[in-house]
């Protein structure tokens, strides 16, 4: 039975050991409320692409991006003894849109069906041509 896309599995183990870690050993105050919601490994495994979330404005957001960029040696380092690979790979972290972007989808949709739930237009009832 097939065990999967290696690179998959690899992205799976590293978005839940990157998650323990963050919560466990880095005390940096500036990550704040990060969640990490998918994480993409290039084929051969040399680069990780972890994106993240995180809950605050955009003052909140930008430090949790420098807090991570700081951290990410830190957390390459621990990830090498955790993960069986030949070679740990680089943590490049990348802020997920795609929450907002479904946030902004919705409130187009509500806007549209609340347009939409208004009184019945009037028929026509003027003269009938000929």
């Amino acid at each position: 039975m097939p065990q999967g896309y290696r690179p998959d599995r690899v992205a799976d183990q590293i978005r839940a050991e990157v998650s323990v870690m963050l919560a466990r050993e880095v005390h940096d105050p500036g990550i704040g409320f990060t969640t990490f919601t998918w994480v993409k490994v290039s084929p051969d495994l040399q680069v990780a692409r972890v994106y993240y979330t995180v809950l605050g404005d955009a003052k909140a957001r930008k430090d949790a991006g420098r807090a991570l960029d700081r951290a990410s040696a830190f957390l390459r380092r621990h990830l090498a003894g955790r993960l069986r690979l030949r070679r740990a790979p680089e943590l490049v972290f990348e802020y997920d849109e795609s929450i907002a972007r479904g946030e902004r989808i919705e409130q187009i949709i509500q806007e549209l069906h609340g347009a939409s739930t208004g009184p019945p237009p009037e028929p026509d009832r003027g003269e009938p041509s000929e």
